[in-house]
């Protein structure tokens, strides 16, 4: 999914917030990213994007204050270099070495330019890359450490002057909270994935209006309908049960949502295998699905859905974080086995972060209840717990390297040149200023897009600039 429009504004009730480009400098970008991601069309409203006749998610709820058509789309999901490794392998101007970690980036004496880029193998083998242009494609968290390591000429590290670099490292505000009753018949809810024209998996979300942001002076934050709590046996379901029982087999930063902070005892599990037990055929439906639709198709079903019989859901959160210089990465006094110093991670939130979800729920909740579709019971007293109980898990790491005009507080301009070094670019998600509330891969691949254009009319600049002129 892309950013939205309000996440590249200045907003005075965000701390540090606005891009030095805006939202429609990147449309285009969006579209081919949408291509290159397998992803379908560029529509992301469920009114335009899906078949005529889908389903409304809340069926009934109207309200001027949020809205329930915003799209996820969901690629194969499309490894890139397996998906595009032919082309790279074919390109006349192209090389690709695989090994050849980067262990330092070395500028000039004045430090106004890159000289070279100092390369590894684990086994040892060290040597060097020149080019004219360099550009640093290695994520939000290897971006501010090769930065700060690379501190032979400028002590503090390139780009780095000010001490911006791995400052503003933001994740997403994410967990599932609270207890949805929708008091409509179970048909009135359509809470699963839907498949568009093309054969794109979709998914939608609850928002607010940007007008209701702006109002209530909130990050921006999305809720998505969710399944009852799988720790808990009550729900008598034989899927989630199976689903708990087999945490220790599924990757970290979905299985860590399957554990509440407690240990349960062995009563806790005979509940959830009894569950398993008693409805052995949806379990086994499930489990042939899964097989079929996940594991064994091309282009796989993004997560587990279930047929919801109770009308009895929970939320999940997926909020912007407020950028904070103090949550950084530095280094340590330790080295990797490259020799590269290795790091480490103080990740903050604020305050602001907790009340911004808080607020979006709040009005979810008010839609409800004006609407008589359902009730929404948030712990309040647990309320920071439940939502932050498991940090920032998820895998966006953003913020390190901010783009912006002014030196003093960011580390790229507004075509991701490093502030103060001629031929350096930085192509990662450690650019954006804000997190937004979406994962960030459409919206860096859309910057790094658009910062192809960028080198390729600069490149042709510096030919005709070089060409010799004819003398009469």
């Amino acid at each position: 999914m892309p950013f939205d429009p309000i996440d590249f504004e200045k907003r005075p009730y965000l701390n540090y917030s606005g891009w030095p480009i805006k939202f429609e400098q990147l449309t285009p970008f969006f579209e081919k990213a949408n291509d290159w991601l397998e992803a379908g069309a560029y529509d992301y409203d469920a009114r335009t994007a899906l078949t005529p006749g889908t389903p409304e998610q809340i069926k009934g709820l109207e309200s001027v204050r949020l809205h329930t058509n915003s799209l996820e789309r969901f690629s194969r999901p499309t490894d890139l270099y397996i998906r595009y490794k032919r082309r790279l392998e074919l390109h006349p101007n192209l090389r690709v070495l695989s090994g050849a970690n980067c262990i330092g980036i070395r500028l000039s004496e004045q430090g106004g330019q890159v000289e070279h880029l100092e390369l590894s193998t684990l086994a040892g083998t060290k040597f060097f890359a020149k080019g004219i242009n360099y550009v640093l494609s290695v994520g939000g968290i290897e971006t501010a450490r090769l930065l700060l390591a690379s501190n032979d000429v400028n002590p503090s590290g390139v780009g780095n002057d000010h001490d911006v670099v791995g400052r503003f490292y933001q994740c997403h505000i994410a967990g599932n909270v609270g207890k949805l009753t929708f008091s409509g018949p179970i048909d009135s809810i359509h809470h699963g994935y839907d498949v568009s024209p093309e054969g794109i998996y979709c998914r939608r979300r609850i928002m607010l209006t940007e007008l209701e942001q702006k109002r209530l002076a909130v990050n921006n934050v999305v809720l998505r309908l969710h399944f009852p709590k799988i720790i808990d046996p009550s729900h008598k379901n034989g899927v989630l049960s199976s689903l708990f029982i087999l945490k220790w087999f599924i990757r970290y930063e979905y299985a860590v949502r399957l554990k509440d902070g407690n240990e349960q005892g062995i009563l806790h599990y005979l509940k959830h295998v009894m569950n398993i037990v008693t409805t052995p055929l949806d379990t086994l439906a499930f489990a042939f699905n899964w097989l079929r639709k996940r594991s064994l198709a091309s282009r796989k079903f993004p997560s587990v859905i279930l047929t919801n019989k109770s009308n009895l859901f929970s939320l999940e959160v997926h909020g912007e974080q407020e950028p904070n210089p103090e949550s950084r990465i530095t280094l340590t006094g330790d080295k990797d086995a490259l020799g590269v110093p290795k790091i480490n991670i103080d990740w903050r939130y604020t305050k602001n972060d907790i009340s911004s979800a808080r607020k979006t729920l709040q009005v979810f909740a008010d839609e409800l209840e004006r609407t008589g579709l359902g009730k929404l019971e948030i712990d309040e007293g647990r309320f920071e717990e439940e939502l932050m109980r498991f940090g920032a898990y998820g895998g966006h790491h953003i913020g390190t390297a901010r783009m912006g005009v002014d030196p003093e507080t960011s580390v790229v301009d507004e075509n991701l040149k490093v502030h103060g070094v001629s031929n350096l670019y930085i192509a990662s998600s450690a650019v954006f200023p804000t997190s937004s509330q979406a994962n960030p891969t459409l919206t860096l691949l859309a910057l790094g897009l658009r910062l192809v254009g960028h080198i390729t009319l600069k490149s042709k600049d510096s030919a005709v600039q070089r060409r010799p002129s004819a003398s009469v």
